[in-house]
């Protein structure tokens, strides 16, 4: 219960505040993979493969930010559009600033991680980022102590859970590594932003009746 003066701290989202613009904002992005891909399959015959993360190689720390725009072929582009799409509208709930903020943290740590520590090959894809997206739902409501959030992560759960057995070794081909660290990212995003949401809530000023200033002697 809040008592008079005092501050609530807001309610964490579950869905975008104009759900419309944030579907188009991610048919946008998810327009600009296939776009890519495109490019790659009937332009470049697909070379821009090979731009993507090559452990502990210094020429392979640029493919650190081109990795997760390529894929190799359509059927790794399939596989991933949906769930890109889904969990991508989902993150946009906390706006677009704290969705920059989110993707960045993972793109770029859960790509060093998996340049440091990655086996042999080059690492393409956006699995990383849909691993550290779906972490960071599957977290923020409990960090945030916020019900409904912790409710969306329990239906992501029972509808996503299967894959986060991807971020394990064992299936030949795939980097695990990007899909461990990109899900790691995300918990570490999910954590500072439900740090910086209760920080912002604490400086916010006072809502509610107001206690009446003494007038006189």
């Amino acid at each position: 219960m809040s008592t008079p003066g005092s501050v609530a701290p807001a309610k964490p989202r579950v869905f975008p505040a104009n759900p419309l613009r944030a579907a188009i904002g991610m048919f946008f992005f998810l327009a600009v993979l296939w776009l890519i891909e495109a490019a790659d399959q009937f332009v470049f015959g697909g070379a821009l493969d090979q731009d993507g993360i090559e452990p502990r190689q210094v020429d392979g720390l640029a493919g650190i930010i081109w990795a997760p725009l390529l894929h190799a072929g359509w059927a790794h582009l399939i596989a991933n559009s949906l769930p890109f799409f889904i969990l991508g509208f989902l993150v946009l709930a906390g706006g677009f600033g704290q969705f920059l903020a989110v993707t960045a943290l993972i793109w770029l740590l859960g790509g060093f991680l998996t340049w440091l520590t990655g086996g042999f090959g080059v690492t393409i894809g956006a699995s990383g980022v849909i691993f550290g997206w779906l972490a960071f739902l599957l977290f923020h409501g409990f960090f945030a102590r916020s019900g409904r959030q912790i409710a969306l992560a329990v239906v992501l759960l029972l509808l996503y859970g299967g894959v986060l057995w991807g971020i394990l070794p064992g299936t030949p081909g795939v980097s695990w590594q990007a899909h461990l660290f990109g899900a790691l990212s995300g918990v570490l995003a999910a954590r500072l932003v439900a740090s910086a949401d209760r920080r912002t809530a604490r400086r916010s000023p006072p809502t509610g009746p107001v206690s009446p200033s003494p007038i006189g002697p």
